[in-house]
């Protein structure tokens, strides 16, 4: 009776796999990309009315709600080894300090500088798994994009920058540690990423919560909150670890380069905002870029 029950349950997540593994990888990241700055739309019209701090809370925690809701995660969680565990319980931590960080910093600092100074990370990343020059080159092309896409202005607070430099650092470690629980391909990653975000949201139930409260006896403010967790948290968060299951890390972060290039695009859809010369040449350079990159095996 229980071996029924148990194929069952596995045949419908066997299928989903084979499913997924016939999108291809690149698609699931653009997805992310998409998400990755609607998400932030979202948070526009929270902040004139929720603090940064109560934005980062209402973000975590409708995620962790959805993703407990759909994942049930800690059935899984209690049956793994500590390695795996330690791993989900670390992505949590980063996530809950990364969401916190950023939005500090976009409060202090123009949204292009934090970018800029946020692309750092997988710049790094991306230069450390590098093993040819074509790949070097492909980098440097990219990074230049990028750098023609963002017209950072490095003018703000110091506190700015602190909480600017550490979502870096914090970016940094999401991507390692997101690799770490997507790495063997087996379909558990987003059953870890969903243990992840319960702990994420006990980082910041401290943090947030005062702030985040003015939202619940708002239902718009409600709703946007929750558009803020799917948009930024959930989809994207869940595509990252179907593309990052198919793709080394230096491809990756190197594709993160695309994230600057999806702002744009979105801008000129959504909001009419066309580029000028110099957003069309970055572009190009992302896409020559990324294009030029050739994929170790995993």
């Amino acid at each position: 009776m229980n071996h029924a029950s148990d194929s069952a349950t596995l045949e419908p997540r066997s299928l989903s796999l084979a499913a997924g593994k016939r999108v291809p990888p690149s698609l699931y990241f653009m997805v992310s990309a998409v998400f990755h700055y609607l998400g932030p739309a979202f948070a526009v019209l929270l902040f004139a009315h929720v603090a940064p701090l109560g934005v980062a809370w209402l973000r975590i925690a409708s995620a962790a709600l959805i993703f407990a809701l759909w994942r049930r995660p800690w059935r899984y969680f209690t049956q793994q080894s500590a390695a795996v565990r330690w791993n989900s319980v670390a992505l949590g931590a980063v996530l809950g300090g990364m969401n916190v960080c950023f939005y500090l910093a976009i409060d202090r600092l123009p949204l292009a500088t934090v970018g800029a100074i946020e692309f750092l990370g997988p710049i790094a990343l991306a230069l450390a798994g590098l093993h040819s020059r074509r790949n070097v080159v492909a980098l440097a092309v990219a990074a230049a994009g990028v750098t023609m896409l963002t017209h950072a202005r490095f003018a703000g607070t110091a506190t700015g920058f602190a909480f600017a430099f550490a979502n870096c650092a914090l970016f940094m470690l999401y991507i390692v540690l997101s690799h770490r629980i997507a790495g063997d391909g087996g379909g558990h990653g987003i059953d870890r990423l969903a243990a992840a975000m319960l702990v994420a949201l006990l980082v910041v139930m401290p943090l947030g919560w005062r702030e985040a409260a003015v939202a619940f006896t708002h239902p718009g403010l409600l709703a946007a909150g929750i558009g803020v967790g799917v948009s930024s948290s959930v989809i994207p968060y869940v595509c990252d670890q179907l593309a990052m299951a198919r793709l080394p890390r230096a491809t990756f972060a190197l594709m993160l380069a695309l994230l600057p290039a999806t702002a744009c695009v979105i801008g000129i859809v959504v909001l009419h905002q066309w580029p000028g010369p110099a957003e069309l040449a970055g572009i190009a350079l992302v896409i020559a870029g990324i294009n030029l990159h050739r994929a170790a095996p995993r």
